[in-house]
């Protein structure tokens, strides 16, 4: 299909409709079962890229410890000395490391893998609930299983490649770090490469960051319309990208100022909801969270899903 270029699409205009599409799914009339089948479907489409987490720490030391770190040598002895002990230890009991690391990481692959496959799975089902204003789980999960298997083949793909690709420049920061603190290369020379390759690293983080954007918000609807195939649905969508490449950075500058405002939004909802009887915890309960803010995720789908309706009938989703 020759990609078309209209002459007026706008990152403002699918505001309205979204929010239209909201009201009548989920307010006209309200159903809380509905809320509820759908609210499943949207935990699984989003299911385990909300995950936040907090850390934090940090401590002192008594004046005698800090001056003794101010001294170069001694600074430079205590490192040494800390790198030769945990290789002592780790060399010591190499007999337990070895397999714990082992069945750890399986365990933590397996579940990625699992939960990767579900929300590739739950994409599609939350999709074709808001596409067609239904609220089904068990259609979906069935017709969209070869598409949800493919989308689920394409992001390991993706994932594999980015661990590659920033494999190097993360190995380079680590080798360039050790260098410094060890003594054996002056800082000055060791900052410059610390810096390159950190922007380096940033910049493919940006790159992988649009690629999963764009397979979410746009490839995902055009394998709804068309094929169950991923990298068919991916060059449909760069044909039409590569026609329209301010059109879809504004959308994602956009996407940025949708992000901030539904950010503030919850977040002053929430503190409101703790003057009640600390109700809004309930936010924090995974499925539960997901069913109180449906609403949110609706609008997000919705309006990804109009802004590509801007591009031709032929990526209506609405018109199913």
């Amino acid at each position: 299909m020759t990609p078309e270029k209209p002459n007026r699409v706008s990152v403002i205009d699918p505001i309205t409709p979204a929010f239209e599409r909201v009201k009548v799914m989920l307010f006209r009339p309200f159903d809380l079962r509905k809320w509820f089948v759908i609210g499943f479907c949207a935990w699984l489409a989003y299911l385990g890229t909300n995950v936040g987490g907090g850390g934090g720490g940090g401590g002192g030391g008594g004046g005698s410890n800090w001056k003794a770190l101010n001294k170069p040598q001694e600074r430079q002895a205590q490192i040494t000395e800390g790198i030769n002990a945990a290789k002592e230890f780790i060399s010591d009991n190499l007999f337990w490391i070895i397999p714990v690391v082992v069945i750890v990481a399986v365990i933590i692959i397996g579940i990625s893998l699992l939960i990767a496959w579900l929300n590739s799975r739950g994409r599609f089902m939350f999709l074709h609930c808001v596409a067609t204003d239904k609220s089904q789980v068990k259609a979906p999960w069935h017709e969209f299983r070869e598409h949800a298997n493919s989308l689920f083949i394409f992001r390991i793909a993706l994932c594999i490649i980015s661990l590659f690709a920033v494999a190097l420049p993360v190995l380079g920061i680590v080798f360039f770090i050790i260098m410094m603190v060890t003594g054996a290369v002056p800082g000055v020379a060791s900052i410059p490469g610390i810096i390159i390759f950190g922007l380096i690293i940033f910049a493919l983080s940006i790159v992988l960051l649009l690629a999963k954007k764009f397979t979410f918000d746009f490839v995902v609807p055009i394998m709804f319309l068309r094929t169950a195939n991923c990298m068919a649905g991916w060059r449909e969508f760069l044909a039409i990208l590569s026609v329209n490449k301010v059109r879809f950075a504004l959308y994602i500058l956009f996407q940025i100022v949708i992000a901030i405002a539904i950010g503030t939004i919850v977040f002053v909802g929430f503190c409101i909801g703790c003057c009640f009887c600390c109700a809004s915890l309930l936010l924090l309960i995974p499925y539960i969270g997901t069913v109180i803010l449906l609403p949110v995720f609706v609008f997000k789908r919705s309006y990804s899903l109009y802004y590509l309706k801007q591009f031709g009938p032929d990526f209506d989703v609405f018109s199913m």
